[in-house]
């Protein structure tokens, strides 16, 4: 590998830190330049816009998360086990793109409004599509409670999970698999059905 690929790589970790430390908005690429000891002339060599960077840093993100979720969708998991498999896929793309997760939840609804972030609806949409459907899925097979309503359940999942990329940090006390287990033995016996 060269040197070219491996700086923009490093480019490219370094603003994700600095978009998510300071917003899309108040971040500049001079300051980006300046984190990475560059100029900032230097920088438009692998980058033509800060815009061009934080696609590039989403678009990764998104589809990383959209590998995990594909793979695990395709196996044709019952509910409980398909939700248990999508809840540690997350904590581990929050593991592996904390900065990324954070500029999503910063910036994704200011950013879709463009065409070049168009994919940032899609996958809001196919992400829910996935959730709700594996719940649906459960309740019809009466893995899950049928007393629930299943938009809230998925908005509390959702948020139970990646709400969490507000306090992880990587390499702290619990691994990212840990961190899954724990939170599926509290949100499962909630929604589970009892025997």
């Amino acid at each position: 590998m060269s040197a070219a690929p491996e700086r923009r790589e490093e480019i490219l970790a370094t603003a994700a830190e600095v978009f998510a430390a300071q917003g899309y908005r108040a971040t500049t690429v001079r300051k980006i330049a300046d984190e990475a000891g560059m100029l900032a002339g230097s920088l438009y060599y692998h980058f033509d816009s800060k815009e061009a960077m934080v696609d590039e840093i989403l678009s990764s993100f998104l589809n990383e998360l959209w590998a995990r979720y594909d793979a695990v969708l395709a196996v044709g998991l019952g509910p409980r086990e398909t939700i248990e498999a999508l809840v540690t896929a997350s904590f581990k793309e929050i593991d592996r793109h904390l900065p990324a997760v954070a500029i999503y939840q910063k910036e994704a609804k200011r950013l879709q409004a463009q065409p070049r972030f168009a994919y940032l609806t899609d996958a809001q949409v196919k992400f829910e599509k996935a959730w709700l459907g594996t719940l649906e899925r459960g309740v019809a097979d009466d893995a899950f409670r049928a007393d629930l309503d299943i938009r809230l359940t998925y908005r509390f999942l959702r948020d139970t999970v990646w709400v969490a990329a507000s306090w992880y940090r990587p390499g702290g006390q619990h691994s990212p698999e840990e961190i899954a287990r724990q939170y599926l033995s509290m949100v499962l016996e909630g929604i589970t059905l009892r025997e």
